[in-house]
């Protein structure tokens, strides 16, 4: 009687342990929503850069004359690295095309003075307030490092003015943002953001009939952006 009674619990801890096994491995295989330490996020969205432009006179041939930058649209790719369950290290690499344009007085009657293309490779921490959710709402502060590139004057200074050299000076500055990742599936996320990224800079125009003008400028965009993310 004792051997059938070990037999029979012998047998019936076998038997748990074939039925839990699928369990186990189904569990494990369970993809998981959110992050964690060690995650790599890859991002893709459509921005907006919205200059809140404040500009200097047009100096030295046009005190009181200012200049004003227009909004741009562009892709933007950006990567995060989460170091703990936490918080993110986010790199953000976009470039957008602007042109300054003039607002009054003579520089107004020319309208659209130079452009140029603006590279503000930006690196964020981040604080990710709900890491294991499927909504995940975030806050950051970093560094920027602005690069003018390929400066060119417009036609309409060209024929006002002469032939002209533009030159933007690089800048250096601070970043904040808010965003939210919201989960599409467990690896693929809806992602927004917004940024305000500290931009100043001086124009240098030298041209051939009126000397070398310079201007100072703080742009200090908000980018707003909208795009597609997933956990590599």
């Amino acid at each position: 009687m004792n051997v059938s009674i070990k037999s029979l619990a012998i047998g019936a801890v076998f038997a748990g342990m074939v039925v839990a096994a699928p369990a186990v491995a189904q569990s494990d295989a369970t993809p998981r929503h959110g992050i964690a330490a060690g995650d790599v996020l890859l991002r893709v969205r459509t921005i907006l850069v919205a200059p809140n432009e404040k500009s200097g006179s047009v100096i030295p041939a046009f005190p009181g004359e200012h200049v004003s930058v227009n909004n741009s649209f562009m892709p933007e790719v950006d990567v995060t690295y989460m170091a703990t369950d936490h918080i993110g290290f986010e790199l953000i690499a976009s470039t957008t095309k602007h042109h300054a344009d003039g607002r009054s007085g003579t520089t107004g009657s020319i309208g659209k003075l130079a452009s140029t293309w603006v590279l503000p490779p930006t690196l964020t921490a981040q604080y990710h307030l709900n890491p294991t959710g499927k909504i995940r709402p975030y806050v950051g502060a970093g560094v920027n490092y602005t690069i003018f590139w390929n400066e060119k004057a417009s036609d309409g200074l060209v024929a006002a003015v002469g032939s002209t050299d533009v030159r933007m000076k690089d800048s250096f500055g601070w970043a904040a943002q808010a965003g939210v990742d919201i989960d599409i599936t467990p690896k693929v996320f809806l992602n927004l953001d917004v940024k305000y990224i500290d931009i100043d800079t001086t124009a240098r125009l030298r041209t051939a009939a009126a000397g070398t003008q310079r201007v100072a400028i703080s742009l200090d965009p908000l980018v707003f952006g909208v795009g597609l993310g997933i956990r590599l």
